[in-house]
């Protein structure tokens, strides 16, 4: 089913770039007072700058400027929940995570990788 998590409107993105992120920059990408706002899965810095959901206030800033795979696989945006670690997540919880890395690869450009990141495989 690969329409599943297509925008409903087609986003053109940027190629992926690798670069080096380190975590005190990804921190600061926190959606607050007119700062960029990244959002890392696996490692992965994706720049959901354009998402108000993501800016203060917002129901997804718990996000903005960490990693938060363990969130997004638990569907859960408690703050608690906001973890690089998602290994020891069940079955269904890491399909879930990688749908929510599918749905933000379609529609977030790839920033760069977070530095010292042992969450990525």
């Amino acid at each position: 089913m690969s329409g599943k998590f297509e925008p409903k409107v087609p986003v053109n993105l940027d190629p992926p770039k690798d670069d080096p992120i380190s975590p005190e920059e990804l921190a600061r990408a926190d959606g607050s007072e007119g700062q960029k706002a990244y959002v890392a899965i696996k490692g992965k810095v994706y720049d959901v700058s354009g998402n108000k959901a993501y800016r203060e206030g917002g129901s997804y800033h718990v996000f903005a400027g960490k990693d938060a795979s363990r969130a997004l696989g638990k569907t859960s945006t408690k703050p608690e929940d906001v973890s690089p670690d998602w290994q020891d997540l069940d079955d269904k919880e890491k399909q879930t995570l990688d749908d929510w890395i599918t749905f933000f690869s379609k529609r977030y450009n790839v920033v760069g990788i977070l530095q010292g990141a042992t969450n990525m495989a």
